[in-house]
Parts: structure tokens; C-alpha cells; sequence
């Protein structure tokens, strides 16, 4: 009891509730890729590399395709087999013995491959070739003098191989490829290959080499070609040309009928 008898009370602290304060720090929390997230990039890197892998397998089979077609241009037994004028599938029928041949039609677009003639020399140096006899085909184009003859309008792949014996001491070969056309009366040159040769062969190789000195010259390009347009080939040194099927020809066939402008 105090004094006087009035008791005492303890003292009471008021906390004001409305007074401001700064709440605390929350710790940041570090950004983490989740396995959802993760799963997904990887997704979209996978299908990148796919994407890479497929477009090179694309190139790499259009290659083989360029390579092969180049190929069967200059390549007689691949002629042969395509030549679906002169020759015809055949099919043997199941649980059978007999063969039964399934001709196929011509493609409508037009072609030729001529094979030298064993009487190439011409006039003014022109290759004579075969049109009719052996891998010679022509197919809405004709043929006349050395000379192959266009009858539709459009672009045209032309080709040409010629072998020749460059054995003399000094000599200039010239193979071309040249058209005659009516819009001009002199000859036009479209392809040209050129080799000088002047060396001084030892006996003993000239001896064992049979005094041979084998040049391959092989011309090839696009041109557009109109009806009437004739095609033929000019070697300077035409006597020193080697005869043979394999050694010498030349075509052409129609890659395109429209003329780009």
C-alpha cells in the first residue's frame, strides 16, 4: 500500500499504431530457368539443326542430279539406255518366264546427238556427222551438209567434243562452235576453244607414243535458237581430226520453249 491508501498502478506504454515505419528488405530472389523453360529452348535448337541437316540434304542431292545429267550427256551407254526411239523397256511378269517389251514415247520437247562421220572433212573446215546410224538420234530437228537444223524456238543447251592429234612441232587448234541464221549473212560464233602448240617432242616419246599427241576440246553453253537456226562445228586442223564415235560428237536439246525477257 502506498501512502495515504491510495495504491499504485504500473506504468503503461501507448504504442501509437499510426506512426510510419519502413517495412523490411525481402531478400531477391535469383531468376532460375525451370525445367519447362529449358525443354524448350532445347526444342527450338534441335529443330534449328534439323532444319540445317534437311536443307543439305536437299543441295547435296541436287548436286548428284547436275552431276549425273552432265555425265549422261557425253556418256554413250547412257544415251543408249535413254534412247527410247531405238530401244524399249522390258518387264518380266510374275511367276512368268516371258518378257514382254513396254515401248515409251518421246518427250515433246526437241533434242539431237550426232556421232562423227568416217568421212568428217567437209568445206570450209565443217565436221560432217551421222544422223541416222548407231547412238545418233535427232527428234523434231534435222540435219543436213554438217550442219543440225532448229525447227522450234527456245533455249537450247549445245554441246561439243572434238579429239585431236597435236603431234607437230608448232601448230594453232580451233574448235568451234558457230550458227547461220537469216536475220545475218555471215556466220556467228557462239563457243570457241583455242590451243597453240609449239615444243620440240623427244624421238624415244615420240617413238612409243606412235607420233600422237591426243587434245580433248569439249564446248558446251545455253543459247537461244530460233526456227531455221543451223548449228555446226569448225575445227582449223579438221585432217588432224581422230575419228571415232566416243572421240567426236555433238547435240543440243531444248531446255526451255519460253524466251525470257
Amino acid at each position: 500500500m502506498a501512502e495515504g491508501g491510495v495504491a499504485r498502478y504500473p506504468q503503461v506504454f501507448v504504442v501509437d499504431s499510426q506512426a510510419g515505419f519502413f517495412p523490411a528488405p525481402r531478400p531477391v530472389k535469383k531468376t532460375r530457368w525451370t525445367p519447362t523453360g529449358n525443354k524448350f529452348l532445347l526444342l527450338v535448337v534441335a529443330l534449328a539443326m534439323l532444319g540445317l541437316v534437311v536443307e543439305g540434304c536437299f543441295v547435296y542431292k541436287l548436286y548428284l542430279i547436275t552431276e549425273a545429267f552432265s555425265i549422261c550427256v557425253s556418256d554413250p551407254l547412257c544415251r543408249n539406255m535413254s534412247n527410247t526411239r531405238t530401244s524399249a523397256q522390258q518387264v518380266r511378269l510374275n511367276g512368268s518366264n516371258e518378257v514382254h517389251p513396254v515401248p515409251t514415247l518421246l518427250g515433246p520437247k526437241p533434242f539431237a546427238h550426232l556421232i562423227c562421220s568416217s568421212d568428217q572433212f567437209g568445206e570450209k573446215n565443217v565436221v560432217q556427222w551421222v544422223d541416222k546410224d548407231g547412238d545418233s538420234i535427232t527428234h523434231q530437228m534435222g540435219y543436213k551438209n554438217g550442219r543440225l537444223l532448229v525447227e522450234k524456238d527456245g533455249y537450247y543447251y549445245l554441246y561439243s567434243k572434238v579429239q585431236i592429234n597435236a603431234a607437230e612441232v608448232c601448230s594453232l587448234i580451233e574448235h568451234k562452235v558457230m550458227k547461220d541464221t537469216g536475220a545475218y549473212d555471215q556466220s556467228i560464233e557462239l563457243m570457241q576453244s583455242k590451243r597453240s602448240r609449239c615444243w620440240t617432242p623427244e624421238p624415244s616419246s615420240v617413238k612409243s607414243s606412235g607420233g600422237e599427241d591426243l587434245w580433248d576440246s569439249y564446248l558446251a553453253g545455253i543459247f537461244h535458237l530460233q526456227s531455221g537456226d543451223q548449228i555446226f562445228v569448225i575445227v582449223d586442223s579438221i585432217r588432224k581430226l581422230r575419228p571415232g564415235p566416243t572421240e567426236n560428237f555433238m547435240g543440243a536439246f531444248m531446255i526451255s520453249a519460253q524466251k525470257h525477257v
